[in-house]
């Protein structure tokens, strides 16, 4: 067995593995950012690592960095939970070549599945057909254009790389090919740091059902259940649930059967997800996940397996603790992802900001997989997932009736949340007939007057600042850096330097959409970075028309004009970093 595991992660995820490994007796390792330097992880591991950096790709995704805290920790295993490094080859090659475990599949089956396109083709080696489109990645806009051409209109530019709809954009007409074919690459690059995409036929009314699966190195590879992940917005899922409900049991069977031809076809082993599309009774692979899924515990809830546990004893050489036969499920469960995001009327905007207060709710079949507690930033850097609610109940009424009744109770202050738009979704009819699909939260769901506003009883909180120290450790001098309220900075005389002056604390960014009434001042509603610029000065523009383009929590967001004319003053350059309410165009 595994004896020390360093989880290359942050948020609900790392809490989740590490006390996985706490239940097991294994000694845990976190690694963090500057941002993250006092994060729940952290507070909950045995050891932890500064990576540095302020963003992913400075921190959770610098892979010199993450290995050199591999070596000194002496960690003879790695849990890359989800995202970030999950799907990467190379980090999984690089892993294995120091003699270090990577808990994951092989990465030779990551190198198949975790590219969309190869995992495509291998799919239909093994006999499972998926939705129609290419096999090959798309090198510009005129291969879109073609695409929609032939197979009609509207199809899906998808990243190669990754998951959690980044990187996706429909596209209903080839007028739309070239700016879709951009940002699709621009968001699959700052998310997983590979920019390849593909395009397939985007279907109309479809439920999005997957399958968890998981495998050892003994040759045993089993599904355990499936999940429905139809309650989405901008292609991420709100909602899931398991078992899937309005699902027939010979579907069922012939999707798990499906499942395992596809994993065993690339001699996968460890946790992995296969997902289909099922409309009008039939089902289309894909894609499959080469990782531990954000909605695992819906499975576990059911199936009543540890499927990280799990996942630790396949790594350390050890046969599944169970068999397809012998898996059992009981009732039903449903996981509610509590997202740093204001419902808006459906335009779902990002909410990072400082937690005042959170207390999850408690009782019966009631679990919490949460990544933060009372007095923790959501940062704009990262992904706004604050946690995950999860509640079972012995038939589908009776889990919806407990999530409804815990989402109620759910304190949580400080930040703007999509607790308004679940209970929406819980409520509506078309859920407790699951006919809702993926479709069916933007183009049926009535949002209207559904938002979020933070209430924040730290409104004036006190920035901190840096302060460079030395201190003594058993008599050897260590440089040391120190963050302090900024009242309390002159107390710290050793060192004394500060990085750079500190900024007032912005309020909580959990507003409406681009603020200014038409007064022609183009505000961002959010704390975020400017990535593009699509206007000049002296431009005439339309009421509606998209100025720039505002990255905030890993995703990209067009911030449009309200009002035609002409622009007469640019306040940002790509690179800015603005928050809630700044103006950033004036257009008169």
């Amino acid at each position: 067995m595994l004896k020390k595991i360093l989880i290359a992660n942050r948020g609900e995820i790392a809490v989740r593995v590490i006390r996985a490994c706490q239940e097991m007796g294994i000694a845990t390792v976190a690694v963090y950012s500057d941002l993250d330097r006092d994060s729940l992880h952290v507070r909950l591991a045995d050891e932890a690592y500064a990576l540095g950096g302020t963003t992913a790709a400075e921190s959770y995704l610098n892979t010199e960095v993450i290995l050199d805290v591999i070596e000194r920790s002496g960690a003879d295993g790695v849990h890359p939970g989800y995202g970030f490094f999950s799907e990467n080859t190379d980090f999984a090659r690089a892993i294995t070549e120091r003699g270090v475990t990577f808990i994951g599949p092989p990465p030779g089956a990551i190198e198949v599945m975790g590219d969309k396109v190869s995992s495509r083709i291998a799919a239909q080696a093994a006999g499972v057909s998926g939705v129609p489109g290419t096999t090959e990645f798309l090198n510009d806009a005129s291969e879109v254009v073609a695409f929609g051409e032939e197979f009609g209109w509207p199809i899906a530019i998808k990243a190669a790389y990754g998951g959690g709809g980044r990187g996706m954009r429909v596209v209903r007409s080839a007028d739309e090919a070239a700016e879709a074919f951009d940002s699709a690459r621009s968001e699959a690059l700052k998310g997983f740091g590979r920019d390849e995409c593909y395009v397939e036929r985007y279907l109309t009314w479809p439920r999005h059902i997957e399958m968890q699966i998981i495998g050892d190195t003994h040759g045993n590879c089993v599904w355990v259940a499936e999940r429905d992940c139809s309650a989405q917005r901008r292609h991420q899922k709100l909602i899931e649930e398991s078992p899937a409900p309005a699902f027939p049991a010979e579907v069922r069977q012939a999707m798990g059967d499906a499942a395992v031809k596809v994993a065993k076809a690339c001699g996968y082993y460890n946790a992995g997800t296969v997902e289909f599309l099922y409309q009008d009774g039939e089902f289309f692979f894909l894609e499959m996940n080469t990782r531990l899924q954000v909605e695992h515990p819906v499975t576990e809830m059911v199936s009543g397996i540890d499927l990280v546990a799990e996942q630790i004893r396949v790594a350390s050489g050890l046969p599944l603790s169970f068999t397809q036969e012998s898996i059992s499920l009981s009732g039903h469960a449903i996981e509610v992802r509590i997202n740093a995001e204001n419902p808006a009327e459906g335009k779902f905007l990002p909410s990072p900001g400082d937690i005042s207060t959170l207390v999850p709710p408690a009782g019966f079949g009631t679990r919490w997989d949460g990544g933060y507690e009372s007095g923790d930033t959501v940062s704009q850097y990262y992904d706004n997932l604050v946690g995950k609610l999860i509640c079972w109940g012995e038939d589908r009424p009776t889990a919806i009736a407990r999530t409804l009744r815990a989402l109620r109770e759910f304190r949580i202050e400080g930040i703007a949340t999509t607790i308004p738009a679940d209970i929406a979704i819980l409520e509506h009819p078309d859920f407790s007939a699951a006919t809702h699909s993926t479709k069916w939260v933007e183009d049926t769901l009535d949002l209207t007057g559904v938002t979020s506003t933070p209430i924040s009883t730290d409104a004036d909180a006190e920035p901190k600042v840096q302060r460079d120290v030395d201190v003594e450790v058993n008599g050897k001098r260590f440089a040391v850096k120190v963050f302090v309220p900024q009242s309390q900075a002159g107390a710290v005389v050793a060192g004394g330097a500060t990085s750079g002056a500190a900024k007032p604390r912005r309020g909580s960014a959990g507003g409406a959409g681009a603020a200014g009434g038409g007064s022609g001042a183009v505000t961002v509603p959010m704390q975020g970075t400017i990535v593009k610029i699509l206007v000049e000065v002296g431009q005439e523009v339309e009421a509606g028309a998209t100025v720039c383009v505002l990255e905030a929590m890993k995703m990209e967001n067009n911030i449009a004009a309200e009002k035609a004319g002409t622009v007469k003053e640019i306040k940002v350059a790509p690179g800015d970093s603005v928050g809630a309410g700044d103006v950033v165009v004036v257009i008169e």
